[in-house]
């Protein structure tokens, strides 16, 4: 069951013992009974595309959460008595024009807002007297190309951004200025409702003020009262070193502005990184596709390649290498939040001459010659018939 001590004005008006069918002095467990059966018959799960029985199970539950709570059972009752004696303020028990600016400065000079707030435990007062909530601003995203490099390295960029902030004109009220606006009548100014389902109830923002408490009969002709326009703005951004390609990077509070002294959103960067003509990744580690000649895998070498922004390194190919065989240089890959790098992953490419001169052809035809009786593909004749 709810806790929450917050009244409506509209409830003195309402016979909630009647909503229930007991008697105003019924026992607890009688009305508990009652409302179990008016529950059980009229519930949304029972009764689907009935809007009459929708409406009866709402009124049950919200007549339950008042007098199957013995607290705020008692503060009805005296709310009730009041109303029922005449001594209502004009805008709650008839006739006098009482409004809700005039509930605003009883509240703010003491009175009626003084007395109610002390007989339902400053619950009652309270919804009206707090400020606007603050509200945090929207996450912003947008995405950013970057160099294979830069991403490797990190990069401070600068993107421009258009995002939602307060209308300039009315300044995030939604009002057209120079108006003044009055409290919410749907939500009496909490800013919220309650929501009653069965034996809890559920604060959802309002959906007629939206949460801001006050409305106004003129809305601003700028932001046509939902009190919200765009906001352009140039930001610079750290992208840190080793983002991946697809990575989506959170900047705090770099989003949308919030409302009411809310704070800011996030902004969410997509990070599309551009392709190297030489180097790739894989994990942490970096790769690389080397060029090596017959003579260098079949009698070994130590050749030279190149590092990503670094010094070149030295390899050794050991004899007899095969084409697509991988070597691993340590250190020489992406950076990582612990301060390590990854490494640098090497794999040779045995390259094929397209065009012999006369004496290379004489050394290939010579090479081939001395190695006839060793056929390369005997071995698959074999596996084939075993």
């Amino acid at each position: 069951m709810s806790t929450d001590q917050g009244f409506r004005p509209d409830w003195a008006q309402k016979d909630f013992y009647a909503v229930l069918g007991v008697s105003k002095d019924a026992s607890a467990a009688d009305i508990k009974k009652a409302y179990r059966r008016l529950a059980r018959d009229n519930h949304p799960d029972s009764n689907p595309g009935d809007a009459a029985k929708h409406e009866t199970f709402k009124a049950v539950a919200e007549a339950y959460d008042v007098v199957g709570d013995p607290e705020k059972r008692a503060k009805y009752d005296e709310m009730r008595s009041l109303y029922a004696g005449g001594r209502m303020p004009g805008g709650f028990g008839g006739g006098g024009g009482f409004t809700a600016d005039d509930l605003l400065r009883e509240q703010a000079g003491g009175g009626f807002g003084d007395m109610f707030g002390d007989l339902f435990g400053g619950g009652f007062g309270r919804a009206r007297q707090q400020a606007p909530r603050p509200r945090r601003g929207a996450d912003v995203e947008t995405s950013a190309t970057i160099s294979f490099t830069d991403a490797i390295d990190g990069v401070t960029i600068s993107l421009r951004l258009s995002s939602d902030a307060p209308c300039p004109d009315c300044k995030g009220s939604g009002g057209k200025p120079g108006t003044r606006p009055h409290v919410c009548g749907h939500c009496d100014g909490a800013g919220y409702v309650v929501n009653s389902m069965g034996g809890f109830s559920i604060n959802e923002t309002c959906p007629v003020c939206g949460g801001r408490q006050l409305v106004y009969d003129e809305a601003c002709p700028t932001c046509g009262g939902s009190g919200r326009g765009l906001s352009s703005r140039t930001i610079q951004a750290r992208i840190p070193a080793g983002v991946k390609d697809g990575q989506r990077i959170r900047l705090r509070g770099k989003g949308a502005a919030g409302e009411n002294g809310g704070p800011a959103g996030d902004l969410l960067v997509a990070v599309k990184v551009a392709p190297h003509r030489l180097f790739g990744r894989k994990d942490d580690n970096l790769t690389l596709e080397v060029p090596v000649s017959f003579a260098e895998a079949a009698l070994g070498a130590e050749i030279t390649i190149p590092t990503l922004g670094g010094s070149p390194v030295t390899v050794k190919v050991p004899a007899g290498t095969p084409n697509g065989r991988t070597f691993r240089v340590r250190g020489k890959g992406v950076p990582r939040a612990d301060g390590t790098h990854g490494d640098l992953l090497a794999t040779v490419e045995v390259q094929v001459p397209a065009v012999l001169d006369d004496a290379a052809r004489a050394a290939v035809e010579a090479y081939r010659d001395a190695t006839r009786d060793k056929p390369l593909r005997a071995r698959l004749f074999d596996e084939a018939t075993a």
